[in-house]
């Protein structure tokens, strides 16, 4: 896997803070690089979405 860049994220602040984005603390989702304001933002996101989509899987 290639090293996710911060100037590739789709955002420049953390959908959870709305602080700035940071370097260590972005994910690849649905194709797209994501940022957040700290890896805890992150794992956040990333467990929700995985939640979500696993719900919408069993409905289909």
């Amino acid at each position: 896997m290639s090293t996710l860049r911060l100037e590739d994220a789709i955002n420049e602040a953390c959908p959870w803070s709305g602080k700035p984005v940071s370097a260590d603390s972005l994910t690849l989702y649905k194709g797209h690089v994501v940022g957040f304001c700290n890896t805890g933002c992150r794992d956040k996101f990333e467990q929700a979405v995985s939640k979500f989509d696993s719900v919408l899987e069993q409905s289909a």
